[in-house]
């Protein structure tokens, strides 16, 4: 049957109908509402939950667990150490980026630490929470907390973008491992993102991974369509795990002006940038970006840029401007797709289902 749901090992152990997962992109766009419209279809719905606050982020997680009984993962940052700015690296980001704030009519701000939630409130919530899945990226949380996961049956999902970095999350003892590709939009899931980037695409970093690790290995960046999750799967992936192609959702918290660029027809290409939040992320090309290019000495390290910069994208999104905003998106943004989530998930399901049921096709006739 061409239209039957494909299982994996992974799939099986999480009770998915497919082995498809929705990315948990951090900042709003992951609303209970679409994590679990995602996992009552059959996938795994994911929080990105690295920027709430406790409350906030215990709030999001009881208002999911209202709405569906299916597994759902959240996802964490990996706690980093606070960067030290200095007072000529602080006053070099302000004048670099003044002239927006004045044309945005907001005031210079004053950014001091902590720059990101506490990391162990939002932990120990989580493993109070007891979802399917604790996911993370930028590193690895330390074996005692993976422990902690383990002992109450959360499966645990770190994040690499070389082969190195899979090696120590299999160290750690995760349970699978998120094989990002440069392709994939919004930050990168480095563990330092002080030391070079080989910006390793999909094809190549999934069957290195696939090859080397003994634990599941599932193929993010760039993947919008069926044909794409059975392309990972062929390449070695356990499953796949889809971002962009869920930021069209109905119930997707991006804001309209946001939503409209992804889906225009005419929208930029997408590049890398430091711009937003001093690590290396994806998004469609505006000005922001493209002006900050040649003022890379004056962007802080992450995460001291992301909060530096956060009064320019909410007056942007106030004012519908997004040549000031973080349009993350990955490189298969041509491919997007407005409908439920749903909807979105059972189509992901039948065209996977069909693209191996043709690629199948394809080699008896070659055997033949």
């Amino acid at each position: 049957m061409p239209n039957a749901p494909v299982k994996t090992d992974l799939a099986a152990r999480l009770d998915l109908h497919g082995p498809l997962i929705q990315a948990p992109m951090a900042g709003g766009a992951t609303t209970p509402e679409l994590v679990a419209a995602v996992s009552n279809a059959g996938a795994l719905g994911s929080l990105g939950g690295a920027y709430l606050r406790p409350d906030e982020l215990a709030s999001s997680i009881r208002r999911i667990k209202s709405l569906t009984r299916r597994p759902f993962a959240v996802n964490l940052f990996a706690p980093c150490p606070e960067p030290a700015i200095s007072r000529r690296q602080l006053e070099a980001a302000v004048e670099a980026t003044q002239i927006y704030r004045r044309e945005l009519g907001i005031a210079d701000p004053e950014v001091r630490p902590p720059y990101l939630p506490d990391f162990e409130e939002q932990f120990s919530l989580v493993l109070g929470e007891r979802p399917a899945v604790f996911s993370f990226t930028f590193g690895v949380p330390d074996r005692r907390r993976l422990q902690e996961c383990r002992e109450r049956g959360i499966l645990t999902i770190g994040t690499a973008t070389t082969v190195d970095e899979g090696l120590a999350l299999q160290d750690a003892g995760v349970d699978a491992v998120v094989a990002q590709g440069a392709e994939a939009g919004a930050q990168r899931g480095t563990f330092a993102p002080e030391k070079p980037d080989p910006f390793l695409g999909l094809a190549a970093l999934v069957p290195m991974l696939a090859s080397k690790l003994r634990i599941p290995v599932i193929a993010a960046g760039g993947i919008m369509n069926g044909q794409g999750i059975a392309a990972a799967l062929a390449l070695g992936a356990a499953a796949a795990q889809l971002g962009t192609a869920f930021l069209a959702c109905e119930e997707c918290g991006i804001a309209k002006i946001y939503r409209d660029a992804l889906l225009n027809p005419e929208r930029k290409t997408t590049r890398l940038t430091r711009a937003f939040t001093g690590r290396w992320a994806r998004g469609l090309e505006n000005r922001f970006i493209l002006e900050m290019a040649a003022r890379e000495e004056a962007i802080l390290p992450f995460p001291a840029q992301n909060a530096f910069t956060q009064d320019i994208r909410k007056q942007a999104a106030q004012l519908a401007l997004p040549d000031f905003l973080s349009l993350w998106a990955g490189q298969g943004v041509d491919l997007i797709r407005a409908m439920k989530a749903e909807a979105l998930v059972k189509t992901l399901f039948k065209e996977t289902a069909e693209a191996i049921a043709s690629l199948q096709s394809s080699r008896a006739d070659v055997s033949a």
